[in-house]
């Protein structure tokens, strides 16, 4: 590997915090008739890294309202912080 794909890659794993540029949305069915668990595929900064959340249904809404509501959203890969930015409050 050339040393300055090396660099690259290495600079690449620094980055902690990354935009979220789309969702993606998924729910499982458990056991017929229980309740079933969603996912929140985070997609960050187009496609250079992911990360998965694992909300509870209530948790859910809320962060789908939060992504509404917000123009810009921010994760922390090191923390596991999601951020909002520019919330419209009205």
């Amino acid at each position: 590997m050339a040393q300055q794909e090396q660099q690259e890659q290495r600079t690449e794993s620094l980055i902690q915090i990354r935009e979220v540029t789309q969702i993606q949305a998924s729910w499982t069915e458990r056991e017929r008739g229980d309740d079933g668990a969603f996912t929140l595929q985070l997609i960050l900064d187009n496609g250079a890294d992911e990360y998965i959340l694992a909300p509870s249904n209530d948790d859910l809404d809320v962060l789908l309202q939060l992504f509404q509501r917000s123009d810009h959203a921010m994760f922390d890969l090191g923390r596991k912080v999601l951020m909002f930015s520019n919330l419209n409050v009205d």
